[in-house]
């Protein structure tokens, strides 16, 4: 039977009802219920569409994990207009194609946000800010402070379905500009039933977590499941190491939720009592290999489960059951019921069990994954050629029907829990003065994510500072996509047409002359990522 398709706001009305003001989420410093966040987020909703907001618009948001960002996300699926949560460390021309591509009018920032925005709204539709905290910088551009938006007037009644777009959500997983990834409500709602299913989470369970609201990981895998699950949930405002566990006791969390690379921070910090003193049932921490996951398990005395799969287009493909006597660590799970599965070669034949191939899928139920990219209609089709959603990603299955993950087939990197898309790191590498050309690429990291390797050609009578091009790094790309590693070479290796032989780069290690930002003490600091 397919699973009935809600809307976000049915969601939150919902869980209004049923919790009777008890507490549902936990952000900043306070704990809220889901009818105090449904009714500020009306009034939020109200001031929307005082602004000149409708039904379909766009409004883009530029905002760590904080109050303000749950309540835009309900007030836009009350309004049914179309949310893009924009990723807070983004800066320059990273930040610049997003809003411009988007095509939102208004945009709700914090005060960091707003300073990397305002010199890019002329090449943007932005006519209207709104600005979250104190002390917003000086404009031209129309300015509302966030405590003058919410109107207790009750925003214009237009019906809002399943189908219709909740939010774009940029992805960088492939060697082009990034993609808008329109998610539906029915996708936003359809999820939890899976991750429920799964017992990944349990009513009365409290999940903890540091994935951000800006990723549908915080949105939907976090924030959605708590609330249809009729879990309750603590979002820490940024990952850190040095205090997580003592937030997971503080706050009675039974569920941990993260990135691999977080797990391997954690367990890189001192052991100390704190370590055992939580009340955990779970932890999920995705990808982890398998003697991670017992080492990890040994230590805190949580158990692991990291058997899923997916991606901002489709969650989950696959998953395990939490409490399964088969499952297998280290491996994707098996299909959800959401998704028909194969394992394609290069031409669109499937492969044989235990064969690698590229995962593609397609829905078995409405609303169950994307809509589409954003203005996009090529990328779409190509995406979705023979009627088959193509991954990119490679992996293999045994005759249980268990999927492997094997590679990507894509060239893109993924850093702290981030996915860097080589061609627009590249670009951005460029507009540095003194380099010529620039191929990046992934290389192996401890941490089980990626490090980056960036190969450089300096422009005829230039040299390069490490010091000076790591400041430029800093300025202009966001903190986790500024490579490691930096090499200079006097020329890069290309085939017979020019193209950058990537696989002979990725082959070879970092020489000796090569520059290890992190060795040299060169990495930015918490408090200056934005």
């Amino acid at each position: 039977m397919a699973p009935q398709s809600f809307t976000v706001a049915d969601e939150l009305h919902r869980r209004s009802k049923d919790d009777g003001g008890i507490d549902f989420l936990h952000i900043g410093s306070r704990w809220r219920s889901a009818a105090d966040i449904e009714q500020k987020s009306r009034e939020v909703a109200g001031g929307l569409a005082a602004l000149g907001v409708s039904k379909g618009d766009r409004v883009a948001v530029l905002l760590p994990n904080c109050s303000e960002m749950i309540d835009v996300f309900f007030a836009c699926s009350q309004l049914g207009t179309v949310l893009v949560p924009l990723n807070a460390w983004l800066k320059g021309t990273f930040l610049s194609y997003q809003l411009a591509d988007c095509g939102a009018g208004v945009l709700v920032a914090d005060r960091l946000g707003l300073e990397s925005a305002i010199p890019l709204l002329a090449e943007s539709s932005i006519r209207q800010l709104v600005a979250v905290g104190d002390d917003p910088p000086a404009t031209s551009v129309p300015t509302l402070a966030w405590t003058e938006l919410a109107n207790t007037g009750e925003p214009t009644s237009r019906p809002v379905s399943p189908g219709d777009p909740m939010a774009i959500v940029y992805t960088s997983g492939t060697t082009g500009v990034p993609k808008g990834c329109v998610l539906s409500n029915g996708y936003y709602t359809s999820s939890p039933k899976v991750i429920g299913d799964c017992g990944w989470l349990q009513p009365g369970d409290r999940l903890l977590t540091a994935w951000p609201l800006f990723h549908s990981s915080g949105q939907q895998v976090a924030l959605m499941s708590a609330l249809a699950i009729g879990a309750s949930v603590v979002f820490e405002a940024e990952f850190s190491a040095s205090t997580f566990m003592e937030s997971a006791v503080a706050n009675d969390a039974t569920v941990l939720a993260g990135v691999g690379f977080m797990a391997a921070a954690l367990w890189a910090q001192p052991p100390r009592p704190v370590d055992r003193l939580h009340s955990c049932r779970l932890s999920w921490w995705i990808p982890m290999a398998a003697d991670q996951q017992k080492a990890f398990e040994q230590r805190f005395g949580i158990p692991v489960i990291a058997e899923a799969f997916g991606q901002t287009e489709a969650f989950p493909i696959s998953m395990v059951n939490a409490v399964s006597p088969d499952r297998k660590p280290g491996t994707l799970g098996t299909v959800s019921d959401h998704f028909e599965v194969r394992l394609v070669d290069d031409d669109d034949n499937e492969v044989p069990v235990g064969t690698p191939g590229e995962i593609a899928l397609r829905p078995r139920h409405p609303h169950v994954m994307f809509s589409g990219y954003w203005r996009q209609p090529e990328a779409t089709l190509t995406a979705w050629r023979n009627l088959w959603h193509h991954t990119g990603d490679l992996a293999r299955t045994d005759e249980h029907g268990v999927l492997r993950f094997v590679d990507r087939k894509k060239d893109a990197v993924r850093r702290r829990g981030e996915n860097v898309s080589s061609l627009e790191l590249e670009a951005a590498i460029r507009q540095h003065p003194a380099v010529a050309d620039v191929a990046v690429c992934a290389i192996a990291s401890a941490t089980g994510e990626d490090d980056i390797r960036a190969v450089v050609v300096c422009a005829p009578d230039q040299t390069l500072d490490p010091a000076e091009l790591f400041g430029f790094f800093k300025r202009s790309i966001p903190y986790y996509a500024i490579p490691r590693y930096v090499e200079v070479v006097e020329a890069l290796p290309v085939n017979s047409l020019g193209r950058v032989m990537k696989h002979l780069l990725r082959a070879a290690a970092p020489g000796p002359d090569s520059w290890d930002f992190e060795d040299m003490g060169l990495v930015v600091p918490k408090g200056e990522r934005r």
